[in-house]
């Protein structure tokens, strides 16, 4: 669906997107990350039309984004991070003006009109004036724009922004259910969304991709991934240096709890597990055990080993 070689934008001597690439397949929910000021909303940008790129290539849908502009819009519906819309309008009039600016017209149109608006959940707003509506309904509403030409993909640039927890819940539902008709690239600061949400994510920092892959292989790939700690009463001048002579093992570090107990904690390769082995030495030594777990990652802390800057 969308396929990125080598794109670039630069304003004067500032870089803001540099030579990045990544592929986004049909059907896919992908969620474009970065810190502030990373190039997010510049690549949105330039794969909408609304910024040429200096140098590069990207197509959507087969569509070359330069040569073939009309082409690529007609496929695309956008969502930016701020929605501008008519405040003065009704909803129902609203979605029926911004369908007939995208072709459609007659039955299809009132067609389109009556789905988006049962789809986003307006049905019961539509003859309400955009301007006595909540943020999270006119969020809603840029949605419907976004998806009443019934586009290929759909780019929503922090469509949550501004929302309270219930009403992110509620847009979280939409976007899922949507990814069941729609390739979707979401640009979003929450995490935990695109955790719940999306099953490929994209990191890009100082206008480079920092990491391209499903979110469960970027958190099984982070240094701290195969840490581990256990808690046996055994001395550590006994434990240390058996499980420091595993392959995998790079770090052993032991303490005294207040109990008598120790507990070990067991800095290991990405990618690997020692708690077969260590529970397996606890049984062979008979060791005491009470404790024995491995390290859980997260996407944000994924996206924080990626982006620090120290």
């Amino acid at each position: 669906m969308i396929e990125i070689s080598s794109l670039s934008k630069s304003y004067g001597r500032h870089l803001a997107v540099d030579k990045i690439s990544f592929e986004v397949t049909r059907g896919d929910i992908v969620g474009f990350l970065g810190p502030n000021g990373a190039g997010k909303t510049t690549t949105l940008r330039m794969l909408t039309g609304f910024l040429p790129p200096t140098s590069g290539a990207a197509r959507i849908a087969g569509k070359d984004i330069f040569r073939e502009s009309l082409e690529v819009r007609r496929r695309i519906g956008y969502m930016p991070e701020n929605v501008p819309l008519y405040v003065d309008m009704r909803v129902k009039e609203y979605l029926r003006f911004r369908g007939a600016l995208k072709g459609l017209s007659g039955s299809r149109l009132r067609k389109r009109t009556a789905e988006v608006m049962e789809t986003c959940g307006l049905t019961d707003v539509r003859r309400k004036m955009i301007k006595t509506l909540s943020k999270g309904y006119r969020q809603r509403v840029g949605l419907a724009d976004a998806l009443i030409h019934e586009p290929d993909l759909l780019i929503l640039d922090e469509p949550t922004n501004g929302l309270d927890p219930n009403q992110i819940r509620a847009i979280r539902k939409l976007i899922q259910n949507l990814g069941d008709k729609h390739t979707i690239l979401l640009s979003t600061h929450i995490l935990s969304e695109v955790e719940m949400t999306c099953n490929k994510v994209v990191i890009i920092d100082g206008g480079k991709v920092k990491a391209a892959d499903t979110p469960s292989n970027l958190v099984s790939s982070m240094r701290q991934a195969g840490r581990v700690t256990v808690e046996l009463q055994t001395p550590k001048n006994e434990v240390e240096p058996i499980i420091s002579s595993f392959d995998e093992v790079t770090r052993v570090v032991g303490e005294t709890l207040q109990d008598g107990w120790n507990r070990f904690t067991v800095f290991a390769a990405p990618k690997t597990d020692t708690r077969l082995k260590i529970g397996n030495l606890a049984a062979e030594k008979k060791w005491p055990l009470r404790a024995l777990s491995r390290r859980v990652g997260t996407l944000e802390e994924v996206f924080v080993e990626l982006t620090r800057k120290d």
